[in-house]
């Protein structure tokens, strides 16, 4: 989707919001663990990307851009205040993972379990590609785009995550952890 803001209506852009916001709050919400804070960074994202399309800049690939946007709001949040919130509270707050599992060999990890686990064994790259693309349904291509890797290393990224998640999740259901 090609965007230019001097030749895009509002109407269309909240199409885009439509069709983007709940994925953009999914990302930042378990990227925060806030649901007020994501909110705001939801709100933030898109008005940045209102505003620098009224000034007359074209956005080829919007979902990317929302995402990018998204990666730099979080960041520039994560400057200003720390906010340390388990995993373990999301499931307190509510917030519920599906658990359904796609053709993907990698996605047999029962959500749940993935992410009770995030938080205490992935730093923050591995975590970050793993909630992309496991649970905001990204793939590799499109997580490169945004992060500004290459899919080859994205796919590295995630293949080593998951290497790591199953050796603890394997010690674990023996009881050697």
């Amino acid at each position: 989707m090609i965007m230019n803001g001097a030749n895009e209506s509002s109407e269309e852009f909240l199409k885009v919001y439509d069709t983007f916001s709940d994925k953009i709050y999914r990302y930042c919400y378990y990227r925060v663990y806030d649901r007020e804070a994501a909110r705001d960074l939801v709100q933030d994202v898109f008005m940045r990307t209102w505003r620098y399309l009224t000034q007359g800049n074209t956005i080829e690939n919007m979902q990317a851009f929302l995402y990018r946007t998204a990666m730099n709001c979080i960041i520039n949040a994560s400057k200003k205040a720390k906010r340390t919130i388990s995993l373990d509270q999301l499931h307190d707050d509510g917030f519920d993972v599906p658990s359904d599992s796609s053709s993907d060999p990698h996605n047999a990890i029962d959500a749940k379990t993935l992410v009770s686990k995030l938080d205490q064994l992935l730093d923050d790259s591995y975590r970050e590609v793993i909630v992309m693309r496991y649970i905001n349904d990204l793939d590799p291509k499109d997580i490169a785009v945004i992060t500004g890797e290459t899919p080859n290393v994205i796919s590295v990224r995630l293949h080593r995550a998951l290497k790591k998640l199953h050796e603890v999740l394997e010690k674990e259901s023996y009881g050697t952890v």
